[in-house]
């Protein structure tokens, strides 16, 4: 499992010109999935995520989480995070799970940050999105489980 983790001031999700997911400051999470997933790795990711402190104290530091500045998240399934590029310039994505189990173990990863108490909007699984942010610091972080 591969997550993106962006923070940011805000992001939002488009779909055909309709706004599907939205969020103030928080994380934006691109979520990939690899062959071989299964629910231990999404329980721990969501955990990695929500005790993650990249968030800025008063002194500067990073040393406050999601919870601690009530972020929102904005969760979105990217399967091309599991691109391959060694060889060729056409990337390869036979690492990447398939669906139906890649967007069950997406809604899981969903489900698991609201069980932890946080506002989760998403994208919609396997549809032509349009993503915008504006990341904060920029602070950008590969989290690879």
């Amino acid at each position: 499992m591969r997550v993106v983790i962006q923070r940011v001031n805000k992001a939002q999700v488009v779909i055909d010109n309709e706004v599907v997911g939205k969020i103030k400051r928080g994380f934006l999470l691109l979520v990939g999935l690899r062959n071989g997933d299964e629910l231990e790795q999404v329980k721990k990711a969501a955990d990695k995520i929500a005790k993650m402190r990249i968030f800025e104290d008063k002194e500067g530091k990073t040393n406050l989480s999601l919870k601690d500045v009530n972020g929102e998240i904005l969760s979105v399934s990217q399967f091309t995070l599991l691109a391959n590029t060694k060889k060729g310039n056409r990337p390869s994505f036979v690492e990447a799970m398939r669906p139906p189990k890649s967007k069950q173990l997406w809604e899981d990863f969903n489900h698991e940050l609201e069980d932890k108490g946080f506002h989760v909007e998403t994208g919609e699984f396997g549809a032509d999105m349009q993503v915008s942010l504006e990341n904060d610091g920029p602070f950008t972080i590969v989290l690879d489980i």
